[in-house]
């Protein structure tokens, strides 16, 4: 590729200007919200379910909000020079953007409800950008992994937020998290904590669901920069946050993501030596980072949360630059295999320099925003209200074995001697290179100036996360303390072993090996229990044949219904027989005649008949007792029905065939048929049995002239009250007539006719 771009992609450009812009209005903010000021805004949206559409931007959100659109602004410059030439570039970017805004409503909800609509939204888009190269195998199967992994745990999530606002007696966070230690003090909370937890451990890929986001490495490299480093695994973390003052406190909140973060941590930054693939070593180093950040949360201290939303910021920052450069690397030689490139300073300085930059950060060098987090890591852990001596040692071991890897991102790829093969490759354009570039000078400028980071970042995010007003201070240096002390060790550990890299490696492997994690194991084999029973209801429920599918809905309805009879004990008292005028009773013998001749005829003009006189006399019934606008709907309904089923009946099978005509099989139905026609009849007399609510009367007769202008109740409920689903008859009616249009129209043509050709 050459340095300059086509001017075809060049538009592609204009994207940035949505991220750039919201990030432009998040900073004007920034002030107020450093204040401590908390800026909310609502509108009702399902009044009668406390849902509303709120946003709510504090010191939490505006942190997340920050990296959100700053990442995403230089991840859609960088993918318009990495795709460029792709066919669908433009899908691409409106699923980027797509994403972007839906992660953002997410950090911005100030909802339960709504919160978990974008939850999902950034499932669902993430799914097609994961899956963006549908073409290939592998980038389905990932997509598909991480969408049932993340779309199950969004699922009990929500379980967990209808209790929660049960719980609280509202769905609106500010509510809720004025509500102290309401929520742990309800008999409901262990379940609460389980469902969230279900959420947030899917979300960000925490052990045992840490599998999937390794395989998401198929999706195109901005889209693992954005989604797999700064954001959407980050929307379990930032739950976690946002719910941490109402949430944290008790034993099994600490003990849980304490655990379940070490495990994660652990996993990650062992599982790291043993890849070659670069953007696999990524997602295991993200793992660790998210593992880490988890265990933070589970504290109630102030030094463990200033822990956690400071390697957040870390994080996003060094995490996103590798990836990008990884995908320079990617795009300009043609591999991600770490043995396949050397000796790229060269070729490549600006991309070597930001690799330096973003890989000295990850390892914790001084003078570097890695530094000061890693300190404060280790301050952190320190406070731990849950054995804080083995979470230090965790800590330290993951730091250490990330100092490791981040030597292994920089110095075989960019030291060394560049091969015969490599003279033809040459520095990418800037806007490759300039989004990595730029974000490791932001890890040095932050490690610089990291006073005015934690007053006006990292202060207002711990406070609205319920801490006290106490100030958070970072500095590059604290003096001699233990955290100092642990930031040399891992150094200089980490250093050793990057040395003994290749000796690790192969433990690691051999590891693996020998005691084998079957995480993704249990997954499929969990996914092909699900498509066994898919196939086995198939097989015996959807088998093709009308009259089973009949026979199973009506079947599960009496069952059902007399369940729900005798589980509340309503049947009806015996009574007399009722008084009935001459006619009504030559009616009800009609009916009677009717459904007699449909049942014993053998001839299937007779049961057409005989079903067109049943819905006749129902029409008739409803003339009767006084309702002849409902009458004629009825009759010309029957009309039309008894045309398309004419038509239809004449194509089936002949009643004596033996689906419909065996002896057992008749018998079966009738005892159905019998059975159906006594729950609908128990049913109708514990209606009318019981007292009449003339409430919902009341209403219409009252409103049915004032606020529809009609006297005929019937029409206005039907016209006004009722106008969406009074349409949706009127559709399915016209669909039923052009049905029946197309069946006479083509009977009348003949096969290979005019009308057929």
């Amino acid at each position: 590729m050459e340095g300059k771009l086509p001017a075809r992609v060049r538009w592609h450009y204009l994207a940035a200007l949505l991220p750039a812009g919201l990030f432009a209005l998040l900073g004007a903010n920034l002030p107020a919200t450093a204040g401590g000021q908390i800026w909310n805004w609502q509108v009702d949206w399902v009044a009668g379910l406390g849902a509303t559409l709120g946003l709510r931007l504090d010191g939490l959100s505006m942190l997340f909000g920050l990296v959100i659109t700053a990442v995403g602004t230089l991840v859609t410059v960088y993918s318009g020079a990495y795709i460029g030439g792709h066919r669908n570039t433009g899908r691409y970017q409106i699923l980027l953007q797509s994403f972007m805004v839906a992660m953002l409503g997410l950090v911005l909800a100030d909802n339960l409800i709504l919160l978990f609509i974008f939850w999902e939204l950034t499932t669902f888009t993430s799914f097609l950008l994961i899956g963006f190269e549908h073409d290939r195998t592998d980038a389905r199967e990932s997509a598909r992994q991480a969408l049932f992994v993340t779309g199950a745990g969004g699922l009990a999530m929500l379980a967990g937020f209808i209790l929660i606002g049960q719980a609280a007696g509202s769905y609106s966070l500010t509510e809720v998290l004025t509500h102290g230690n309401r929520l742990t003090r309800d008999p409901r909370y262990p379940i609460i904590l389980v469902l969230v937890l279900a959420g947030a451990f899917t979300k960000s890929a925490q052990f045992p669901f840490h599998f999937w986001l390794p395989n998401a490495m198929t999706a195109p490299t901005p889209i693992s920069a954005f989604l797999h480093s700064a954001t959407m695994v980050k929307a379990g973390i930032y739950l976690l946050a946002r719910l941490h003052p109402v949430m944290s406190g008790p034993p099994a909140w600490t003990t849980t993501l304490t655990l379940f973060g070490a495990v994660t941590a652990l996993t990650g930054a062992i599982m790291a030596f043993g890849q070659t693939d670069l953007k696999r070593i990524l997602a295991y180093t993200t793992l660790m980072a998210l593992g880490m950040l988890t265990l933070f949360l589970g504290g109630t201290h102030t030094a463990a949360l200033v822990a956690a939303m400071t390697f957040f910021l870390v994080h996003a920052l060094y995490k996103s630059a590798l990836f990008l450069v990884v995908g320079i690397l990617d795009h300009e030689t043609g591999t991600r295999r770490l043995d396949a490139v050397r000796g790229l300073r060269r070729p490549m300085p600006w991309t070597a320099a930001a690799a330096l930059a973003a890989a000295l950060s990850m390892a914790g060098f001084p003078l570097f925003f890695g530094f000061v987090g890693k300190e404060i890591m280790y301050d952190g852990a320190l406070s731990m209200d849950f054995l804080p001596g083995p979470v230090t040692v965790v800590a330290v071991a993951a730091n250490t074995l990330m100092t490791a890897v981040a030597g292994i991102l920089f110095v075989r790829p960019f030291l060394g001697r560049l091969d015969a093969a490599g003279t033809a490759i040459h520095e990418a354009p800037p806007p490759l290179f300039g989004g990595p570039l730029l974000l490791g000078g932001t890890g040095i400028l932050f490690g610089i100036i990291p006073g005015w980071v934690s007053r006006w970042l990292i202060q207002p995010a711990v406070h609205a996360m319920g801490q006290d007003g106490s100030p958070v201070t970072l500095s590059l240096f604290h003096g001699l303390s233990l955290p100092l002390l642990l930031s040399i060790i891992t150094l200089t550990v980490g250093v050793g072993c990057y040395l003994s890299r290749h000796t690790l490696a192969r433990l690691v492997f051999q590891g693996t090996r020998v005691w084998p994690l079957p995480l993704e194991s249990a997954y499929q084999g969990v996914l092909r229990g699900i498509l066994g029973i898919g196939r086995w209801q198939t097989r015996w429920l959807q088998n093709g044949s009308l009259h089973r599918y009949l026979f199973v809905i009506i079947a599960a309805f009496v069952g059902l219904s007399t369940w729900a009879l005798a589980a509340g004990g309503q049947w009806p008292a015996p009574g007399g027989i009722p008084e009935l005028a001459l006619r009504e009773w030559l009616l009800v013998g009609l009916e009677a005649a009717a459904v007699v001749a449909v049942v014993m005829t053998r001839t299937r003009l007779v049961a057409i008949s005989g079903l067109g006189v049943v819905g006749a006399g129902l029409a008739l019934i409803f003339l009767i007792f006084g309702a002849p606008d409902v009458a004629l709907t009825q009759l010309m309904v029957e009309t039309l029905t008894v045309i398309i089923v004419a038509v239809i009946l004449l194509r089936l099978p002949d009643l004596r065939s033996r689906e419909c005509g065996d002896r057992p099989v008749r018998i079966a139905d009738g005892l159905l048929a019998l059975a159906a026609g006594t729950a609908v009849a128990v049913m109708l007399i514990n209606a009318t049995a019981a007292p009449l609510d003339r409430g919902v009367t009341a209403f219409y007769e009252q409103q049915s002239l004032v606020a529809a202008h009609g006297r005929n109740i019937v029409n206005v409920i039907l016209v006004d009250f009722r106008a969406l689903d009074t349409l949706g008859e009127i559709t399915v009616v016209a669909l039923a007539g052009l049905s029946a249009f197309a069946l006479i129209r083509r009977e009348r043509n003949g096969r290979g006719g005019p009308w057929e050709r």
